[in-house]
């Protein structure tokens, strides 16, 4: 067996011990077992509400469990095959079990940074807000962009994702827009990104054909529920309603149904639009403003740690946290982390997990230790 090989083994065997320990994993699977049984009882669902939270956190636990299973599982067929198909010689099954267990290694290492997501809401689905910078179409076009990267990120990751509000550029692009992305550590992946994003292309509104650098702003707050508690005096929070924007024709919503909340002391003003009935946007923007304060809120505890520098800042130069260059040459840098790939398109197009996880080792390390790819 190449030294390769064997080290990756290694690794990945070290994996396992670390998830199963930080599993407890005698403990979780009796919790398995006891969630597995009421959830069986036919009288759960006289309280919608608790079935739901019995039922996600047996679908969560279920998960981990049954992928810790399947990570020990693959490295064991693999390493048998790689056995077979060298006492046979067959140099073609060789190379195909020594890929299969290289592959183990990005797997296992991705496993275990996300059993490390512990946070009181790293569990949680998440708010993510796209706001352009100054700049007008070019800014506008930006943070379109960025939002579609996000959502495809999310939908590759089986995450699903619900658009809260969006209102568009004068000529392309949109202001800004806000989605939930719902699922499974959903806050814990994203909330790394909130930061100001910089581009550099040759703009495509430019008759001349010349290059510009645009900024848009993203914000991640966590979806909180009834375990966190936050206080906010009604008499502090200014409400706008407005018509919700959209396609015309003859479902074009008529009503002010749209909400706006403004936070008084805090400068925090929140929207959203996606209901026809203005009674459920305003619990949503309810809902949404209770986790932007919570947010802003753990933001002040880590800076306080000194766990995280601030990053939520004005949209402009000196205060991005990832580069996006288009022209002269391809290249997305994050600029806490250091990592870096030529491969931009793909990262437009949502691949994004070499950046979220050397953030997420960043923050759980306490430094910028990650290296460049």
């Amino acid at each position: 067996m190449r030294a390769e090989i064997q080290a990756v083994t290694e690794a990945v065997e070290q994996s396992l011990v670390l998830l199963r320990r930080h599993l407890d994993w005698e403990k979780s699977l009796f919790r398995l077992d006891e969630l597995t049984a009421l959830t069986e009882d036919p009288n759960l669902w006289n309280d919608s509400d608790r079935a739901q939270k019995l039922l996600r956190e047996k679908n969560q636990l279920e998960a981990s469990l049954n992928g810790t299973r399947q990570l020990e599982r693959d490295l064991k067929d693999n390493l048998e095959l790689l056995e077979m198909a060298e006492m046979e010689g067959d140099q073609d099954m060789i190379a195909e079990a020594e890929a299969a267990v290289l592959s183990l290694k990005d797997r296992a290492a991705t496993m275990e940074l996300e059993s490390l997501l512990s946070g009181e809401a790293d569990a949680n689905d998440a708010y993510l807000e796209v706001n352009a910078g100054a700049g007008g179409t070019e800014a506008q076009d930006w943070a379109l962009i960025l939002f579609r990267m996000y959502s495809r990120w999310a939908e590759q990751h089986n995450y699903k994702v619900e658009l809260l509000d969006e209102t568009n550029g004068e000529e392309a692009g949109i202001k800004s827009a806000t989605i939930q992305v719902k699922g499974h550590n959903a806050y814990g992946w994203l909330k790394s990104e909130t930061g100001v994003h910089r581009l550099v292309r040759i703009s495509p509104f430019d008759s001349q054909a010349r290059r510009h650098t645009s900024f848009s702003s993203v914000s991640v707050t966590p979806v909180i529920d009834d375990k966190i508690n936050v206080e906010i005096n009604e008499k502090d929070v200014k409400v706008d309603t407005f018509r919700a924007s959209g396609a015309g024709g003859q479902h074009v919503n008529k009503t002010d149904s749209a909400v706006r909340f403004t936070h008084i002391p805090t400068g925090i003003v929140v929207s959203c639009q996606q209901e026809r009935s203005q009674h459920k946007n305003r619990a949503k923007a309810w809902d949404m403003l209770r986790a932007r304060i919570y947010e802003m809120e753990l933001r002040k505890r880590e800076e306080a740690a000194n766990a995280l520098e601030a990053t939520k800042t004005d949209i402009g130069w000196g205060h991005q946290i990832r580069s996006y260059v288009l022209q002269p040459y391809q290249m997305v840098k994050d600029l806490r982390t250091n990592v870096e790939t030529s491969d931009s398109a793909g990262v437009l197009n949502g691949d994004l997990d070499k950046f979220l996880q050397a953030a997420l080792a960043m923050r759980i390390n306490g430094h910028g230790d990650a290296q460049a790819q």
